[in-house]
């Protein structure tokens, strides 16, 4: 039997892009996830090399800053102490030991105009001025300075300095036209010969013209420079063109307010380096005074703008920036040329392979000319045909394939028309069997000669499948009316007897537990269990008066388990069966023995409908089943569940059938014995440990047992049967105690 098919591209056409070079999706994405990565790292080395170099620079700024601070801390030193030195002179000049000796009106003019001429010629000195033996102010050389009396610790007995010791005070400011200036002044003490003190002399110097005559040999303007106290107030270095941000731009500003992080790192240590947000700081504390007494210790600051930074490194960034382009262009071009490179490798072997397995494979190939003689066969393709490759040669494709000139006559036009035919042939069992059938056309070069490739597929065990499934379908439609399920009750297929013995509207159900849900589905997972463990349950249902059948349906469950055991589907099958004894007035079946009942409501209900006389004669067994230290996980809870299922089935087949089996709660089953003594239930309850532990599964299984008692309603029952079982769990090895019987 021939099947035609749509035809495909040329051969010619497949083999060339088979050859040939082909940017897979993959490879597209490995080239673009490998120029990502390459660009990514680039970037990355550059910006470190980048923040390295600047760092560099930073720290070469830095080592040659601090230097300069260093010799800038101190000629400020042997300035002062040259200021020392010079105020030490003055207090022993003629001209002051004069005016003390003879203090007269022209001795003071000469006095003060010797000190306003050293004023005038020494540029960081203010001013000079003359204080009495008890601190008052005398004269000065100008009216700047002297208004205010000697400090009290620097007089009298309890001065601490005296002789040719010189005073300097701390830093302080003086308002000169509106502008704040710096300035020290020292203090020496004129004696008499008896060492009584006959006056003071404090001369008064510019800190920060000090500092002017001393800065510019040492650096340019680029380089600032600031002086800071001990305490972070500023004392020179205020600059209102373009401030540092968080610096003080005033004199007297505080650093410890305005850059708090600059000023830790520089209260713990004497010197350092501090990189920040803006710029790059170097600082030094200096010591301008030597005596203990009169120790004054300043910090001096310099800093480089990052920006400053970054312009000078300007040159050596560019110069990266384009070395780094040509990096990433150089390796992104390795990267695609290697990639081409393995591609036209690959190209390569793949025409090699293909020309080399192109009859090597487990499909049967023929090579046939545009005459439709065989000139090429491999061993699949003389095996699907049931005969040898050399007998194959020169034969014609017609008579191998056993096709007639009207069938063959179609299958070249075809083959004319689209390039490929598509088919299946049927050889018989004995001359090979169904075969799949692809022949392909294909232009030799740009010759006049053709060929065709013509592959065979035997696919005789589909078509027995086939046959076989259109053989199962006929015997489905049978006269037992049967479905197929799942194990959660889900209806696959059904036959033609099962939807006609059910109701239309019942069909539109899709699970057989919902569609029999009085019969089944209040037991479907008590059934699945024992379905698993038996292979099958058989049952009566639609026995109620209610039903529109004549008689009663035997159903009968078989499952079907997958690799691990558990029940992949089940088949139902159900055939007329005589009803069973049905119940007084209510209609409804009483729960035969293979009925566990899932709820109190359903024992309430079975328990109100036992006659007077067996339920007032009742006996109750509550059986807790659950082994200690079962429960101290929530893990556990999986494999006590698969433990009741299995004492629930032994119950199922060692007690009597007029008992009635429930559950209580997880891990309790609850066992109803109508017409019972309470001593019959002891040697029932016996028994069955006895079978439990036989079948080893009366591991940890404890039982009591109550008496029912006139008036009592199920929940007292069952109260009664607690109070027996938690006796029973502390008896040891009894396991078995009663309560409240008679």
């Amino acid at each position: 039997m021939l099947k035609r098919s749509p035809g495909l591209p040329s051969l010619s056409s497949l083999l060339i892009d088979a050859q040939g070079v082909h940017w897979s999706q993959q490879r597209m994405l490995a080239l673009g996830s490998q120029l990502a990565m390459l660009v990514i790292t680039m970037v990355l080395i550059t910006n470190v090399i980048i923040t390295l170099g600047e760092r560099r620079l930073q720290e070469e700024w830095a080592t040659q800053r601090y230097s300069e601070l260093q010799t800038v801390g101190t000629l400020i030193a042997d300035k002062v102490t040259f200021q020392q030195f010079r105020t030490q002179t003055f207090a022993r000049g003629e001209s002051l030991r004069q005016y003390l000796d003879n203090p007269g009106e022209e001795e003071k003019a000469r006095l003060l105009s010797q000190w306003q001429s050293l004023q005038k010629n020494i540029p960081e000195l203010m001013g000079v001025a003359l204080f009495d033996a008890n601190g008052k102010f005398r004269f000065s050389s100008n009216d700047v300075f002297g208004q205010g009396p000697v400090p009290a610790p620097l007089l009298g007995k309890n001065r601490n300095m005296g002789g040719n010791e010189i005073y300097t005070s701390p830093m302080e400011f003086l308002d000169q036209e509106g502008n704040l200036e710096p300035y020290m002044y020292q203090l020496a003490w004129l004696e008499n010969p008896d060492q009584s003190v006959r006056g003071y002399l404090v001369t008064y110097n510019s800190m920060l013209r000090t500092l002017e005559l001393i800065k510019p040999a040492i650096s340019g303007s680029q380089s600032p420079m600031m002086m800071f106290d001990t305490q972070g107030l500023l004392y020179a270095g205020a600059s209102s063109m373009s401030p540092l941000p968080r610096l003080p731009d005033t004199l007297s500003g505080s650093l410890r307010q305005t850059y708090p992080a600059l000023w830790r790192q520089m209260a713990m240590s004497n010197f350092g380096q501090f990189h920040g947000d803006d710029a790059t700081f170097v600082y030094l504390k200096v010591e301008l005074t030597t005596q203990y007494e009169t120790r004054r210790e300043y910090f001096l600051v310099s800093y480089i703008r990052n920006e400053d930074i970054a312009t000078r490194f300007s040159q050596w960034h560019t110069l990266l920036l384009v070395v780094a382009i040509l990096m990433t262009v150089l390796a992104a071009a390795v990267i695609v040329l290697s990639h081409l490179f393995r591609l036209e490798q690959r190209s390569r072997h793949v025409g090699i392979r293909l020309a080399n397995t192109l009859f090597a494979g487990d499909t049967g190939s023929l090579l046939v000319n545009d005459n439709g003689r065989i000139l090429s066969a491999n061993p699949a393709a003389a095996k699907a045909l049931m005969l040898a490759p050399d007998e194959l040669k020169d034969r014609s494709l017609q008579r191998c394939l056993q096709l007639d000139d009207e069938a063959y006559d179609a299958l070249k036009q075809t083959l004319q028309q689209n390039g490929s035919w598509r088919g299946e042939v049927d050889l018989g069992p004995e001359e090979g069997g169904v075969l799949r059938v692809h022949i392909r056309h294909a232009q030799q070069g740009h010759e006049a000669k053709s060929y065709s490739l013509v592959t065979l597929e035997e696919i005789s065990e589909l078509a027995h499948c086939q046959e076989e499934l259109k053989h199962n379908q006929l015997l489905g439609e049978s006269a037992v009316a049967a479905a197929l399920t799942r194990a959660d009750g889900s209806l696959l297929k059904t036959n033609a007897a099962f939807d006609q013995l059910l109701q239309p509207g019942e069909l539109q159900c899709h699970n057989l537990a919902e569609l029999l849900e009085n019969d089944l589905g209040n037991q479907w997972p008590r059934i699945v269990q024992q379905i698993a463990m038996q292979g099958q349950w058989q049952g009566q249902i639609l026995c109620t008066d209610r039903s529109r059948l004549q008689s009663c349906l035997q159903a009968t469950l078989k499952g079907h388990l997958d690799e691990d055991g558990e029940v992949e589907f089940i088949v139902c099958t159900l055939e007329l069966a005589a009803p069973r004894q049905k119940l007084r007035e209510s209609g409804d079946l009483v729960p035969h023995r293979s009925t566990i009942l899932s709820n109190l409501n359903d024992l309430e209900h079975y328990f109100q409908s036992l006659p007077g006389k067996s339920r007032n004669h009742a006996s109750l067994m509550l059986l807790d089943i659950s082994p200690a230290g079962m429960l101290s996980h929530m893990s556990d809870i999986g494999q006590l569940e698969k433990r009741q299922q299995e004492v629930e089935m032994q119950l199922l087949r060692d007690l009597p059938s007029s008992l009635q089996i429930s559950h209580w709660q997880l891990g309790r089953l609850v066992v109803i014995l109508p017409d019972t003594h309470a001593n019959h239930a002891h040697l029932l309850a016996s028994k069955t440990l006895e079978r439990l532990d036989d079948n080893g599964l009366g591991e940890g299984i404890c039982i009591g047992i109550a008496a029912f008692h006139e008036g009592q309603s199920l929940e007292q029952f069952l109260s009664n049967a607690e109070v027996a079982l938690k006796r029973a769990k502390q008896t040891g090895e009894q396991r078995i105690c009663q309560a409240f019987t008679r």
